[in-house]
């Protein structure tokens, strides 16, 4: 083991620990920016307002921090193995059963969630807790001709694949197979709805937004526009014209509940 090696290992520790600081800097920034979004989400559509584009930024440093941090970890990791004395030869292995094998894959998951940043472990928090509640998911796969968005029920979240597995409770009737249907669905597939006891956790979309929404009487979301003016209460249904609603030669404005709407999804096809 010479000096040289140690200085580089304790070099690359203290570089660690600068690249985690700045993460810790970047998320409270990108905290207080969620704050004043969340207290005045229209601050966004007024002229001059650079809010979203901060806030993109902001997520773009964090996702190259994490990149860094994930990089040096790896390189510490390396020069440590390259500097810990081999086993003596002939040593017996102890055979590792089922059970161990758990085990250790249960250790090595908690490990990998522990070096997440704040920001990406808060977030697999925050999906690990819709269980049991209604979400928008989108069923089809990415290379479909069209996104189909259902009403499902959250049934277990997997932090390690990242993957949620949801309920099809009320497949409708040209489903091939009757009765419910379930999905394992990537994290980017799924939207939580806003609370219904909870207007605060609601955006407000001004007219002419487009949005997705629970089409009435179905579980089925599609994409709609805003044309009520704005709301008194954010508890106040919404006014919206649906696409492809066409009735007479005119879209139906049709009222759907604040907790029913949730922002479309960049790149929708329908």
């Amino acid at each position: 083991m010479s000096s040289p090696d140690i200085v580089s290992i304790l070099d690359n520790s203290k570089e660690l620990d600068r690249v985690r600081k700045e993460q810790e800097d970047i998320l409270s920034e990108i905290n207080k920016l969620h704050k004043k979004l969340q207290a005045t989400p229209e601050v966004v559509e007024k002229p001059g307002d650079n809010s979203l584009a901060r806030l993109k930024f902001l997520y773009t440093q964090a996702k190259e921090l994490s990149e860094s941090e994930a990089s040096i970890s790896n390189l510490l990791i390396n020069q440590i193995d390259a500097l810990l004395p081999t086993g003596p030869q002939g040593q017996t292995r102890r055979r590792i059963g089922k059970g161990n094998e758990q085990k250790r894959k249960r250790v090595k998951t908690e490990s990998d969630i522990s070096r997440l940043t704040p920001s990406m472990r808060g977030q697999l928090e925050a999906c690990a807790n819709l269980k049991g509640e209604q979400v928008a998911a989108r069923v089809t796969p990415r290379n479909a001709d069209k996104d189909e968005w259902f009403v499902v029920k959250v049934i277990h979240f997997d932090k390690e694949s990242k993957e949620f597995e949801v309920l099809d409770e009320e497949p409708g009737d040209d489903e091939e197979s009757s009765g419910q249907r379930q999905y394992k669905l990537p994290m980017a597939n799924i939207i939580p709805f806003p609370k219904s006891n909870d207007p605060s956790s609601a955006q407000d979309f001004p007219p002419g937004r487009h949005v997705l929404a629970v089409y009435p009487g179905t579980t089925a979301l599609y994409k709609a526009t805003v044309v009520q003016g704005h709301r008194r209460r954010k508890t106040e249904d919404y006014v919206l014209e649906f696409d492809d609603d066409e009735e007479d030669g005119s879209l139906p404005q049709r009222t759907v509940p604040f907790h029913k709407v949730v922002p479309l999804p960049e790149g929708h096809r329908q």
